[in-house]
């Protein structure tokens, strides 16, 4: 879940980068950057998203595990 502190503009990152690439290194976290107001981009830490991504894949490998069990 994405919390409001977590919410930045892109200006801000843009002004603080080295602030906000520690604070993202630290706690794991997605930050949210808005243009005009509106979310446009969600900033994730590499460990963060690399995670994130291994967990997407084995997921899928579990749904394909699970599809071909229900066909047999």
């Amino acid at each position: 879940m994405i919390k409001l502190e977590d919410i930045h503009s892109l200006s801000d990152f843009q002004r603080n980068t080295k602030e906000h690439v520690c604070r993202l290194k630290e706690t794991g976290q997605p930050e949210v950057l808005t243009v005009n107001g509106k979310a446009e981009l969600v900033v994730l830490a590499a460990e963060t998203f690399q995670k994130l991504s291994d967990k997407a894949e084995r997921a899928d490998a579990v749904e394909g595990v699970r599809r071909g069990l229900e066909e047999a």
